[in-house]
């Protein structure tokens, strides 16, 4: 498995590689159609990927599938495995739209240069996929060695998905964050942008830019959301690799899907909705697993997968159809702004 795992993290390094040294080399704002192209391009291999996970766990190769699932205590196969891989991959992509309206936030409030946004969101990336590691590695141990935490995880995600559906939604104000703060009171910040740099000298001392708060705030936002992603990919699946590979494989994309969408967040107002409810359907089928894996087998993902995507694209025809009159999510400035949040 050592040998799977490492290939794994070569092939993201190989892709973030390419992504920033050759096709994005030149800062640039990215054009909506250019969103749209890297955004199709990612979800293809994301969902290609899966067939290397058939392939894999099909042959047991280098003892993948070797170990029975914690979570319905079955061997995967090529089949179960891949299906687990592609449900966590539409859990994590559906439940990290709303980390783009916090990451919009961000970008407003610091107004970040719109040929930079896609340099922080990489190393953003990069970070979270270490603080994911580590977070599903601790998770993995946990069920393995004491199962009932399974409920505790189901519990919070009820707790979470009753939360957003019933409290009043404030959108997110970064000047009463704790992290900008606390920035503010014991960082060296400046308030000016030096190109694409997170560390500058100005005045004889070293000093951080407004891009590099904007980076803290996208990985303390991240750590959040993993909150409640990484428990509710635990819903259906247990084994390491897949709930690592469907993770950082939904996340490759959501760069690219955030500038497509960027414009057009305020529009998608009933998604709030749609998260709450898959949040509730998740949590709900982990405090059932003992009830619905002996009644649905080798079907309850695919059951779980299908109602996913129905929620969510319910979520996305009701906003369309009935549109909302908020503004609460403008569109990013192009151009930084001499004051901003980190500089008081």
């Amino acid at each position: 498995m050592l040998l799977v795992w490492t290939g794994f993290i070569l092939f993201i390094i190989l892709l973030l590689l390419l992504d920033l040294g050759i096709l994005n080399r030149r800062p640039h704002a990215i054009s909506m159609r250019e969103a749209m192209r890297w955004s199709a391009l990612w979800i293809a291999l994301g969902v290609a990927f899966c067939f290397v996970i058939y392939d894999g766990y099909a042959h047991h190769r280098f003892g993948q599938g070797a170990w029975p699932d914690a979570i319905d205590g079955r061997l995967n196969d090529g089949p179960t495995a891949a299906a687990k891989y592609l449900a966590g991959y539409v859990l994590e992509k559906a439940l990290s739209v709303d980390n783009l309206f916090v990451i919009a936030v961000i970008f407003r409030f610091l107004a970040v240069p719109a040929e930079q946004q896609h340099r922080v969101l990489l190393w953003g990336i990069l970070g979270a996929m270490v603080m994911r590691g580590l977070m599903i590695g601790v998770g993995v141990e946990l069920i393995r060695h004491y199962h009932w935490v399974l409920y505790v995880f189901g519990g919070f995600l009820l707790l979470t998905g009753l939360r957003l559906l019933i409290l009043p939604e404030h959108p997110p104000d970064p000047a009463h964050n704790i992290i900008v703060r606390l920035a503010r009171r014991f960082l060296p910040l400046t308030p000016r942008y030096h190109g694409g740099r997170f560390l500058t000298w100005e005045n004889g001392r070293r000093v951080l830019t407004p891009l590099a708060l904007a980076l803290v705030l996208i990985e303390t936002g991240d750590a959040v959301f993993a909150v409640d992603s990484i428990p509710a990919v635990f819903g259906v699946t247990a084994d390491p690799l897949l709930v690592y590979t469907s993770n950082i494989m939904a996340l490759l994309g959501l760069r690219a899907l955030y500038f497509a969408l960027a414009g057009l967040l305020d529009r998608f107002h009933y998604l709030k909705v749609s998260l709450a409810l898959i949040l509730l359907l998740v949590g709900g089928k982990m405090l059932a697993s003992h009830w619905i894996h002996p009644l649905l087998g080798q079907y309850a993902v695919l059951v779980l997968l299908g109602l996913v995507a129905l929620v969510l694209g319910a979520g996305v025809v009701a906003s369309l159809a009935f549109p909302s009159t908020r503004k609460d999510i403008a569109p990013v400035p192009n151009t930084p702004a001499e004051t901003t949040a980190a500089g008081s």
